[in-house]
């Protein structure tokens, strides 16, 4: 009965999504709002909202090992499985210099957050500044790219010119996608303690692992499909975003409300895998400028490893 809650709230987490940011995304329009606020605002939270609402959830249900578990976790999936599908299925180019800035920004933040978990706890301050960093960085990246961004959103396509301007309908999917995501969320939450008791795993492990992974599959199938139609450019910045998010979003709100505590797991190993991922990446954006299909197979491969590692007893 677990597993069925688990499978069950994963696919609560990605069809709520998708309902979340389809009906969004239509009011926005239906209100006459820029494209570009549609991208940075609506887009990136419907996106992110499982994390956000799973992190919450297990903060507030007395499961904290869970919650910066999903965010290092799902930075790991996005780097290693995200990016290596979509170059998988077309090589990755590197162009334009707001990656590499935006890389550069992932590299620091993650710098900065391995050096605050040290610390042991995620308490509120700390909580309020990364909020804080991240509305920064939201303002200025707002003023020093509006022609790139536009020019990203704008390549979502069918997500954004689909999305219906009846203001009924857009509500009622935002309404059901919320939802989706908090039903999907408590199911998950649920099975997935359940699952590490009966199997032995921390629930650290299981935030690492199944859950991260879970709450990261829209944007993995959201970069095989960018990747599929020719846009394998906006994996990247999907990534990119989508981590920096995690990082500062999730693990800061989650701190402003109940302070989160750093497993020793995510001390001794987990934190540092992020953070190698992390500067791999940067390497590649920075230095190699393309990622190839084999090298999307070693990043997959690697991503395995990883998983192998951390579930099975006495690896590391």
């Amino acid at each position: 009965m677990m597993i069925v809650f688990v499978v069950t709230g994963l696919l609560l987490l990605l069809v709520g999504g998708g309902m979340l940011v389809n009906g969004a995304v239509g009011l926005a329009r239906g209100w006459r709002v820029s494209p570009l606020v549609i991208g940075l605002t609506v887009v990136a939270f419907g996106t992110s909202a499982p994390e956000l609402v799973v992190s919450l959830n297990a903060a507030l249900s007395g499961h904290p090992d869970i919650v910066l578990g999903n965010v290092v976790g799902s930075n790991i999936a996005n780097v290693l499985a995200m990016i290596g599908v979509a170059a998988l299925f077309t090589p990755i180019l590197i162009v334009g210099r707001t990656v590499r800035r935006d890389g550069t920004i992932l590299l620091l933040v993650s710098l900065v957050f391995v050096s605050l978990c040290l610390r042991g706890t995620i308490d509120r301050p700390i909580g309020v500044l990364m909020v804080l960093l991240l509305v920064g960085y939201t303002v200025w990246s707002f003023w020093a790219a509006r022609r790139a961004a536009a020019s990203a959103i704008a390549d979502l396509g069918d997500e954004i010119k689909e999305a219906s301007t009846k203001p009924w309908e857009a509500m009622l999917f935002t309404v059901g996608g919320i939802a989706g995501v908090i039903i999907g969320a408590d199911l998950l939450i649920d099975g997935a303690v359940e699952v590490a008791r009966l199997a032995g795993l921390s629930e650290a492990v299981i935030g690492l692992s199944l859950v991260a992974f879970g709450t990261s599959l829209p944007e993995i199938a959201t970069a095989g499909m960018a990747a599929w139609r020719g846009h394998s450019d906006l994996a990247i910045g999907n990534v990119l975003g989508s981590n920096l998010f995690n990082i500062l979003a999730i693990a800061g709100i989650t701190a402003l409300v109940v302070p989160v505590p750093v497993a020793a797991e995510l001390l001794a190993f987990d934190l540092w895998v992020m953070l190698a991922v992390t500067v791999g990446l940067s390497l590649m954006i920075t230095v190699r400028r393309r990622i190839g299909r084999l090298e999307g197979a070693a990043l997959v491969a690697g991503y395995g490893l990883y998983i192998t590692l951390i579930v099975s007893p006495g690896t590391i």
